[in-house]
């Protein structure tokens, strides 16, 4: 590649001069190519622990003029081809022009220009984000593609100096972390170790120091474990491979590859050394971050963040924080976590000014809002230019109100008090609900269905003493709480969130402010402000639709709170069905899932629908992330976190709940209900109070609470049902002496209460406990375990479903349970290599989680064809590929292109196990329709007439056949796609399907037997016993096209002309003595040789409509009038003609081994030449069955010896997937041999 010219000062060092001009001098690193010695190693070691360009490039070539003593790098190569190609480019066109010039400098100087102008050029041609990378890490980025036999999709992140510990020794190298890979290389003192690892394999990151290995890294797959210190800097590392590691796990979960993002802007000053890749990371886990924080929409990304103060009102004080400012936000953080966080949407922002800078107040500038708040910031670095950034977002931020006119805050400052405006539809306390929907429980209209405009609590709330009571008189404390609190921190989106407003959640917040904070807490108002209508539109397009999400919806609808009044009337199911089914069509990933249904009908019992179905957004999507999926991931990982604390905080406890196996079992039910489903409703609402405030991080600590209170009893307890019972009758008796609303029957205290009164807990003082015991849980730690748990969990899952797919494919399949382990992982490996290296294959479209593990990963014809040539134990050659394609399209048996593991694995089974019947029974139907394209046979002559009726006419009865056995099925599957009997029905018959026999296989024709002909000369072509096989089949095969020719007078064709039959009877009567005795063979055969082959039949006859060309037949000659095919063609003519019936007509004895292999490699090749000397096509008339083969066959002990050998495929899987190589010599350092 050629370089911008850089200085050189010593030209000679480590370096061999190869070839010299007077302008240019081509140099060979010392140590690369033959020979070296100990420079050589000496010299490759250095260039691997050294930082230095030159391990890029072993050769390069310099610019030099006589009196100057500097030289400049113009080029450099990884080969001498490429560093040839640019030293004979300078030679012809530079060499002659800079002889011209007197002036050494005019030369240096022209010399330089030229080739900034070659480096330009070609950059035109390169993608844009590359142009960001710097020229050293281009460099690494090349050594690491010719290293690592990496294509250019897979792009370098950064690279890193560091020691990798095998065994004892530490081999200092270089780490290489691309998007999808892990690479390792090192070389010292002669021996290399190379190590490549995909992100997706390793199931552990951590950082650790022990004894033995210094501040390290430990990285673990499933086969190993390797370690890596000595980092410059690790923590720096430790995160990007966190990073690529997490980015692994989500393409497993849900098959969503990395995509750089293209939008990101360029740095104000270049970075040196990193890539645009390792910025889009950066940037990437800032924005996750900052989302988290403040709780902001998924799309938003931080555009930059400065250290300020902020003056607060409430306490007269500046706190020292950070402002971050992104497209449609300002948000504050204070240094002390409690102090204050602020966020202030630009939507609301009315002024954005500069104050005047003073000695108490330096650079000070203030927001106002159409809320009458003023927020100042003090203590900004640059200021002019955070005001032109905050001005160019309010510029793109839309002017017009986002919800429209009669949208407004319900809770406005100027009137706190005035509710929710009711939508335009009549109010639902005016329409009975069970008449508006009696006549179409499902298929809704919004005329006919009143909205739930508001909470359903206060439609449906009781008359209720307790309003006027004690309780009702602490309810209006609270709220007086609030409203002072609104006064002095501000209400709405721009409050001032403090160590104030968290003990006011903590004491439960009224059920007025309820659903108005919870939407606050969690983000959830944000979305829906700037999304007006979206949830009208999706309830409207989902109308009347039906999938299986809203099956599973209107399944469960009624069992959603049915102790609620709210849900036992046709509005609240109604509402319910609404969001749910809206959400469903939002997010088709997720769909329903068990415990969303709990969950939202809670969200409506607080707020209107829109409101609510916004809040389930922001718990699906953001607070809850992967929870509500197939395979509730999310909550598996936050159940890996739970018993991760309880061994931190309850290390007594946490031995004894892994020996009863209980913390698996009651974390779900905790986690995806938020307690809803556990608790006493009154008491879990408090729970999801604090819940919207904190996040997670809450639900941690009330568990971690609850165990503790519990811990003697659950010390003492034998079995998994004893801890249960004792921690449910727990839950059931925590009770809200302070709830107004009338109690609800708890299902589960049912279940639970025993003998004795119940100890009553209060939800208050459970609350109060697990702050006091476990408040220093941080939210940056928990995000940090859920990364790590990430991990164990999809790698758990995948190891599950490997093990699901494997035994119910093993059944039926002839491999061992390991050997299907090892086949699934690295057919699994081919689908996953497909997503990000192949870019627009139809394998790598998105996965449907919903479906079986089976039909998750499937592969196209090119990837088959690659494992194929791996494993299979029949090697052809060139021709290993157009047999993987005949195989492929056999077991494509729905001809979409794809085939999955079982369809995999079946036909290696046809290749590895089974006797000679079975093997060649794959190998001949490999030789028919629809394996055999009608393309791959070569054709000389256009179709004619003269093909027999009676073959079309068989052909159509099949065909008739077929769509009858077809037809009803179709029909019965359109009539009732829901119907699962039909399913039932189905397996029913796959499980009865009749098994193939050997007599089923159709017959084969000509031109297809000259096909498997060439197949097996290809298949033996370097086996050992080479020339006994070519012998071997040889004779068979000659033997076979006289069988079938004798079989042509058997068959019920019309008669030929009488030329022909006059042939016939001059025939040699050999090959009519043969015919009964192979007959006789073929029998036995059939009946000792076991039928145990279970694939569909899909072969039919020969293809009699292509024109076959191939060879010449026996039946042609004599037709012509020959007496015997003994002396049909002489030694001379056999040679020269290369077609296949030439040698099989010739005497076995006199058939050499010389004339086989001299004939292998032309068989079939040159067929035109022999159709025009002896006939114009080939006998049409001629067949031979599987039996006649398989009988033939059986006569000759090579070939009996070839199929029945038994080979280890566990080893050409190891072979495949061997990824560590180690060599002792210095000349395979040489780079051009690397790629090659």
């Amino acid at each position: 590649m050629w370089l911008g010219p850089e200085e050189v000062l010593l030209a000679g060092a480590l370096w061999v001069t190869e070839r010299a001009n007077p302008f240019f001098l081509l140099q060979r690193r010392r140590g690369h190519g033959k020979g070296g010695g100990l420079t050589g190693l000496l010299v490759g070691t250095l260039d691997v622990v050294l930082d230095s360009s030159a391990r890029v490039a072993p050769y390069r070539i310099l610019h030099q003029t006589q009196d100057s003593q500097v030289y400049w790098a113009v080029a450099c190569g990884s080969s001498r081809k490429e560093i040839t190609k640019h030293w004979e480019w300078l030679e012809n066109n530079l060499l002659q022009t800079l002889s011209i010039f007197d002036n050494e400098e005019d030369i240096t100087t022209f010399v330089k220009g030229k080739i900034h102008g070659i480096i330009a050029e070609e950059n035109k041609n390169e993608q844009p984000q590359s142009e960001e990378d710097p020229g050293k890490f281009k460099e690494a980025e090349l050594k690491m593609r010719k290293q690592f036999g990496m294509p250019e999709v897979e792009k370098l992140v950064n690279y890193y100096s560091c020691s990798y510990w095998k065994g004892r020794v530490p081999r200092q190298g270089w780490l290489y972390l691309t998007v999808n890979h892990l690479c390792f290389y090192s070389f010292l003192l002669g021996k290399e170790v190379t190590l490549v690892i995909q992100w997706v394999d390793v199931t552990q990151l951590e950082k650790n120091a022990t004894l033995l290995f210094p501040e390290c890294i430990k990285v673990s797959t499933r086969d190993s474990e390797l370690y890596f210190s000595m980092f410059l800097n690790i923590n720096e590392t430790f995160k990007l491979m966190e990073q690529l590691a997490n980015i692994a796990m989500r393409q497993l979960l849900d098959n969503e590859s990395f995509l750089q993002d293209k939008s990101l802007p360029k740095p104000r000053k270049p970075l040196k050394n990193i890539s645009a890749l390792k910025r889009d990371l950066d940037a990437r886990a800032k924005n996750e971050c900052y989302r988290a924080t403040f709780r902001l929409p998924k799309d938003e990304c931080l555009d930059g963040h400065t250290d300020c103060t902020l003056w607060t009102p409430f306490n007269k004080m500046h706190i020292p924080g950070q402002m971050f400012v992104s497209n449609n936000y300002i948000c504050f953080a204070s240094k002390a976590e409690e102090a204050c966080h602020l966020i202030i949407p630009l939507r609301e922002v009315t002024i954005v000014e500069k104050a005047d800078s003073s000695s108490v107040l330096p650079s000070p500038l203030s927001i106002s809002t159409k809320s009458k708040m003023t927020f100042f910031f003090a203590n900004l670095k640059d200021r002019d230019f955070l005001v032109q950034r905050i001005s160019d977002f309010l510029q793109r931020t839309p002017s017009k109100k986002p919800c429209g006119s009669d949208r407004e805050w319900k809770w406005n400052l100027a009137d706190p008090g005035c509710e929710v405006p009711e939508l335009p539809s009549s109010s639902p306390l005016a329409v009975s609900p069970m008449s508006a929907l009696s006549s179409q429980p499902i298929n809704f209209c919004a005329g006919e269905v009143p909205t739930a405009s508001q909470g359903l609590l206060k439609l449906f709330r009781r008359n209720s003493e307790e309003l006027s009571g004690p309780k009702g008189a602490k309810e209006k404390m609270k709220e007086e709480s609030w409203n002072i609190h609104f006064f002095e921190y501000g209400r709405g989106m721009c409050m001032y969130r403090t160590a104030k407003t968290r003990e006011l959640v903590q004491k439960g917040i009224p059920e007025n402010l309820r659903g108005e904070l919870w939407l606050l807490f969690s983000g959830a108002w944000n979305e829906m402000v700037t999304h007006p209508g979206y949830y009208a539109d999706l309830v409207e397009k989902s109308m009347g639709k039906y999938n299986l999400a809203t099956e599973e919806i209107e399944r469960d609808l009624h069992r959603s709170m049915p102790e609620h009044p709210a849900f036992q009337n046709e509005l609240g199911i109604a509402a319910l069905r609404r969001v749910l089914t809206a959400y469903a069509f939002r997010n088709p990933t997720i769909g329903y899932c068990q415990a969303m249904n709990i969950v939202t009908s809670v969200l409506l019992l607080y707020c209107n629908e829109e409101e609510a179905f916004w809040l389930l957004v922001a718990l699906c999507e953001r607070m809850l992330p992967d929870y509500y999926n197939t395979r509730v991931v999310g909550a598996l990982v936050d159940q890996g976190i739970f018993e991760e604390l309880t061994r931190e905080y309850l290390p007594q406890l946490s031995e004894k709940m892994q020996e009863l196996g209980v913390i698996s079992t009651i974390s779900l039910s905790w986690f995806l209900t938020l307690f809803l489903s556990v608790m006493p409703f009154e008491s879990a609402v408090v729970i999801v109070d604090c819940f919207f405030y904190e996040g997670i991080k809450f639900i941690l600590q009330v568990s971690l609470a609850i165990l503790d209170a519990n811990m003697e009893k659950l010390l003492q307890c034998c079995d998994e049902g004893e801890a249960m019972t004792i921690l449910g009758r727990y839950l059931d008796n925590v009770v809200n002496r302070q709830s107004v609303s009338p109690p609800i029957p708890h299902l589960h205290a049912l279940l639970t209460s025993g003998d004795d009164p119940p100890l009553e807990i209060d939800i208050f003082e459970l609350i109060k406990t697990s702050y006091e015991k476990f408040s220093n849980l941080k939210a940056d730690d928990i995000e940090q375990m859920r990364f790590k748990q990430r991990l164990k969990v999809i790698q758990s899952l995948e190891d599950t479903a490997k093990k699901s797919v494997v035994r119910a494919v093993s059944g039926d399949i002839g491999f061992s349970i390991e050997e299907l382990e090892e086949l699934y992982v690295v057919f699994k490996a081919k689908y996953l290599m497909s997503c990000y290296w192949g870019n627009n294959r139809a394998a790598a479209a998105r996965r449907d989680q919903s479906l079986p593990y089976l039909e998750q990963y499937r592969i196209d014809v090119e990837q088959f064809k690659e494992l194929f040539v791996a494993l299979t134990p029949w090697s052809c050659g060139a021709h290993t590929p157009v047999l993987a394609g005949r195989l492929f399209r056999l077991l494509d048996e729905n001809r979409d292109s794809l085939i999955n593991f079982k369809e995999f694995v079946t036909g290696m089974s046809g290749m590895y196990h089974g006797d000679l019947t079975e093997k060649l029974k794959v190998l001949y139907k490999l030789h028919l329709p629809p394996a055999l394209n009608p393309e791959e046979t070569e054709s000389a002559l256009e179709a004619t007439s003269y093909f027999t009726e009676d073959v079309t006419a068989e052909e159509t009865q099949e065909d008739k056949g077929r769509t009858n056995e077809n037809g009803p099925e179709k029909e019965e599957k359109g009539a009732s796609p829901q119907d699962y009997r039909y399913y039932l029905r189905m397996w029913a018959k796959e499980k009865e399907s009749k098994k193939e026999t050997i007599k089923d296989l159709p017959k084969m024709s000509q031109e297809q037997f000259i096909e498997l002909c060439k197949t097996l000369y290809n298949m033996f072509s370097e086996d050992p016993v080479e020339q006994e096989l070519y012998h071997a089949i040889a004779t068979v095969a000659s033997l076979l096209l006289r069988i079938g020719e004798v079989g042509k007078k058997f068959s019920n064709r019309p008669m030929r002309r009488s030329e022909d039959c006059k042939a016939n009877n001059t025939q040699d009567p050999v090959s009519e003595e043969e015919s009964p005795t192979s007959e006789q063979s073929q029998n036995s055969a059939v009946e000792q040789q076991p039928q145990a082959d279970h694939e569909d039949k899909t072969c039919r006859d020969a293809q009699p409509e292509k024109p076959q060309q191939e060879n010449q037949t026996l039946g042609d000659a004599s037709g012509e009038g020959q007496s015997s095919p003994l002396q049909l063609l002489s030694d001379d003519e056999t040679k020269d003609d290369m077609s296949m019936s030439s040698y099989s007509m010739v005497s076995t004895g006199s058939l050499q081994c010389e004339d086989i292999a001299d004939d292998t490699v032309l068989v079939g090749c040159e067929g035109s030449s022999s159709a025009a000397r002896y006939g114009s096509t080939i006998d049409t008339d001629w067949s031979i069955s599987f039996e006649q083969i398989l009988a033939s066959m059986l006569t000759e002990a090579a070939l009996v010896n070839y199929f029945e050998k038994k080979v280890n495929i566990l080893q050409k899987i190891k072979d495949q997937k061997k990824v560590e190589r180690q060599f002792s010599s210095s000349s395979d350092y040489e780079l051009s041999s690397m790629s090659g």
